[in-house]
């Protein structure tokens, strides 16, 4: 169990998260593209996605559901990325399904260190880290936290064991 991350507080659902599933969420981002990325924290991810799927299923409906040797290779560079590269998943989808109460105004991080306190408009850009170079987060984890501005990414937050809405 200490592998997992809870949401709870002041919230109307409290959730538990599982790091070890997230490198199969479509939502994960690669934590040195995402910093790097001048586009960061922006809604545009979606729209990039809708493209992209629908690219794709344009080629199906053309080429039938044969892969061409391009999308070969780059399904083979996605499975290197993935066993090689370093991810994070945003803190705002799960805190929307957590729901915190009106009167939720704060976000406190739970660290081996002590509590950390931002507020909730804060945490909601905030960036989970829970892979680096292609391995779970097992020391200072599960998870790493950090700042959607990237001020912090080389210095993340790190032996985060739960999140407390207050």
């Amino acid at each position: 169990m200490e592998n997992i991350v809870e949401i709870k507080g002041n919230v109307k659902y409290p959730i538990t998260l599982d790091p070890g599933v997230w490198i199969f969420d479509d939502r994960r981002v690669e934590l040195t593209e995402y910093f790097a990325d001048d586009n960061k924290g922006n809604d545009n991810n979606l729209e990039e996605y809708t493209k992209a799927i629908s690219k794709h299923w344009d080629r199906e409906i053309m080429e039938g559901a044969v892969y061409p040797p391009t999308l070969k290779s780059e399904k083979k560079y996605e499975r290197q990325k993935v066993l090689t590269g370093s991810f994070g998943i945003p803190l705002k989808p799960f805190l929307a399904n957590a729901e915190p109460l009106d009167s939720a105004d704060t976000l406190v991080l739970h660290t081996e260190a002590g509590e950390i306190e931002i507020s909730l408009d804060e945490g909601r850009e905030l960036i989970l880290g829970f892979s680096h170079k292609g391995k779970p987060l097992k020391e200072n984890g599960p998870v790493h936290v950090y700042f959607g501005d990237g001020t912090n990414h080389t210095d993340p937050i790190k032996d985060v064991k739960g999140i407390s809405i207050k």
